[in-house]
């Protein structure tokens, strides 16, 4: 689920249907980025997180492969197949979470990846490149790129004691001071504080969903602000309108370079792990380009390059290895398995419309 620090930011043949998806998500804009070369084989139109096509490393991909790359950016996973469907063939690969990449699949949006042309594939690690989300009925679906959690972000000039409880985003003691991430997994946690840590919050009843939703709508007049890209969060906590919220990783590296004193904590109820991998657009027309990102996202230019711009935890072990030191090894936690067991990664939910629907219906309450 990566971002750019601060860039601007159907039925299937198995029957699924989206309308919710596309109720909740904005119109689609157009972001192109990229450079002219007269050398270019062809194009690799990206929709994806902000950070997954960040410069420091995609010039290299260009100059190497002569693929031009140019990016559209989401702000939450439901947003890959409102985009998608609205707008046709208009990219090449997604990174969509693990929780989206088999409702991907099952649109018909994307199609299966030729293992065989992947250079990298037996060096990602087995946990993820056999996992659920990425290989099933029968067929690979996606190539994993990296991994993280969903942390909540907090001044620690503004708290007397560390937070250690999701139940901070309900305390009326910060009122006006809080922001929620505009995305369908506010459900998970909700659900994880309202039922227990290890409840299974991707097969909720109608009852705990109806729950999970009077619950956030109970919350929105606490939020100052539903926030949709790592830039605005930074701004909102920067600019003292925000002092704490979930946050993606890579919002408390700028904060502390500007001064603004902010920690991380996973809550006691568990804090979302996400996934994300690259899927190929079904009928995109241009394969060449597609699998020289595949194999560059999965080797040391992608992977180093995604870890070095976003300080995110990658998945292919040996390439992270030429520029990762032993200590940036022990800090991701590659080395502590207990790590993962604080976080609920995320998988499809059984039912994945009603849970959008439910989002939606909170986002439009009064």
């Amino acid at each position: 689920m990566k971002r750019d620090t601060d860039a601007p930011s159907t039925k299937s043949r198995w029957g699924v249907p989206w309308k919710a998806a596309l109720a909740c998500t904005a119109l689609v804009a157009a972001v192109a980025l990229g450079h002219s070369d007269a050398r270019a084989e062809g194009e690799l139109r990206v929709l994806t997180w902000e950070g997954y096509t960040d410069p420091s490393f995609t010039d290299q991909f260009e100059a190497e492969s002569g693929c031009e790359v140019s990016t559209v950016f989401v702000g939450s996973n439901d947003e890959f197949a409102a985009k998608l469907i609205a707008g046709g063939v208009l990219y090449d690969v997604i990174s969509p979470s693990l929780d989206t990449t088999t409702i991907m699949a099952k649109l018909g949006l994307v199609e299966p990846v030729d293992v065989s042309r992947l250079e990298h594939w037996n060096d990602i690690f087995e946990i993820f490149r056999n996992h659920p989300s990425i290989q099933f009925e029968g067929e690979v679906w996606a190539v994993p790129n990296d991994w993280g959690s969903i942390p909540f972000l907090y001044r620690t000039d503004k708290f007397d004691e560390p937070p250690t409880s999701a139940a901070v985003l309900w305390d009326p003691a910060y009122s006006g001071k809080i922001a929620v991430w505009d995305d369908k997994s506010a459900l998970y946690v909700t659900a994880r504080m309202l039922f227990g840590a290890d409840t299974n919050v991707y097969d909720l009843s109608d009852e705990q969903i109806e729950a999970v939703k009077q619950k956030l709508i109970e919350q929105k007049p606490l939020i100052r602000k539903y926030w949709a890209t790592n830039g605005e969060l930074v701004n909102l906590f920067a600019n003292d309108e925000v002092w704490v919220a979930n946050a993606w990783e890579i919002a408390k590296a700028p904060l502390l370079e500007q001064g603004i004193p902010v920690e991380e904590f996973i809550p006691v109820e568990r804090a979302d792990g996400w996934q994300d991998a690259w899927q190929v657009v079904k009928g995109s027309p241009n394969m060449e380009c597609v699998y020289a990102w595949l194999n560059y996202a999965s080797g040391p230019g992608g992977q180093c390059g995604t870890f070095l711009a976003n300080d995110y935890a990658g998945v292919n072990p040996e390439a992270l290895k030429t520029c990762m030191t032993p200590e940036d090894f022990t800090r991701l936690k590659f080395d502590d398995p207990d790590y993962l067991k604080t976080l609920d990664f995320w998988v499809e939910p059984a039912r994945v419309e009603v849970y959008i629907e439910a989002w939606n219906a909170v986002k439009a309450a009064q």
